[in-house]
This record gives C-alpha cells, structure tokens and sequence, in this order.
C-alpha cells in the first residue's frame, strides 16, 4: 500500500494568453481524481492536494484530467511539501523588496533547466542561483520582468512543457496552504 503524501501541482500558462481556467472549475476537475484535499491558491494555477499516487502518476494524471475538462495541451509541475520547503529555504533572495521582485522557475526535466540556465548566463541584469536540479531562483528589477532574460527564455514553445515560473511570495503562499504537520 502506497503512502499518502502531500502535493504543491503547478500549472503552466493558465489565464494567460487565452488559456483561461476558473479556480472553482479546477478544484472540480481535480477532485475527479484519487486526491484529497485539493486546495487552489490564486488564479494562477496553484493547487495543494494529498495522495496515494506517486509524482509521475499525479503529474499524468492530472494533465490528462486539465486535457480533458478544459481542452488545451496542460503541463503541470509537481513538487512534494519537502521540496516546496527545500526550495524557498534554499533561495538566496527575499519575497520582493522596493526595487525587486524574486521568482523561482520550476522544471519537470533538469536537462531543459539546464538549457535555461546555459541560455541566461553571462548579460548580468539578472541575478540567478541554482537551487536544486529542477529549480532556478532569479531577482529583476520591478517593472522588467517580462523582459528579463529567464522570463523570455522560458516563453520559448521548447520550454512550455517543461517549466513554469512563480514568484517568491506565490510559493510562501503555498507552502503555508498545506495542512499543519502532525506533532512529533
């Protein structure tokens, strides 16, 4: 018998560009599935669930369910509750401050994060740290983020089905949706 486990599922791409996705809708879509506790946070396509199914069953499973109900090609990362901790402890940069906002983007193939972080070296207006394989954590001044070199990168078709960007404080945001952990 599988464990059941705790889930941050990120959506790439929704309510933008055409792809329009209502919170109360994905909550019903999810809730079709083998999940439990399904909580959305946003309306950037946030969600915080538990299950019995593994990551890469989730993740399949869970595309196929977005497929399905809302008709466009889904692509979703998925991260336990330990790697959503692991990774805002690990990023070097605070939620936002007066000049800066701070954004985490997150790959489902370390390779392609690999290529991003390859593609983005070397102009110097971001600043940039690797946090784990699959997570890359970068600073631009307010007001350029759609024009820094990581957020044009990830909006080439090769990387849509391999990665999504939050902000800092959007992944605080879930961090804090998960239920409090049973006392030692």
């Amino acid at each position: 018998m599988s464990v059941r486990s705790e889930y941050a599922v990120f959506l790439r791409g929704v309510n933008v560009g055409g792809i329009t996705v209502k919170m109360a809708a994905l909550r019903e879509a999810l809730s079709a599935l083998p999940v439990e506790g399904v909580t959305t946070l946003l309306a950037s396509g946030n969600v915080v669930l538990a299950t019995r199914l593994g990551v890469k069953e989730l993740k399949s499973r869970v595309e196929q369910a977005l497929r399905d109900a809302f008709g466009y090609d889904a692509w979703v990362i998925v991260l336990d509750r330990d790697d959503v901790r692991s990774l805002i402890d690990a990023c070097p940069y605070p939620a936002d401050d007066a000049s800066t906002h701070s954004y985490i983007t997150l790959s489902s193939d370390p390779a392609a994060l690999d290529e991003l972080w390859d593609a983005t070296a070397g102009d110097g207006t971001d600043e940039r740290a690797r946090l784990s394989p699959v997570a890359t954590a970068w600073r631009c001044p307010k007001g350029s983020t759609l024009d820094s070199p990581m957020s044009k990168a990830t909006a080439k078709p090769k990387f849509k089905a391999t990665t999504t960007t939050r902000n800092l404080r959007t992944l605080l945001k879930v961090q804090a949706a998960f239920p409090p952990e049973p006392a030692a």
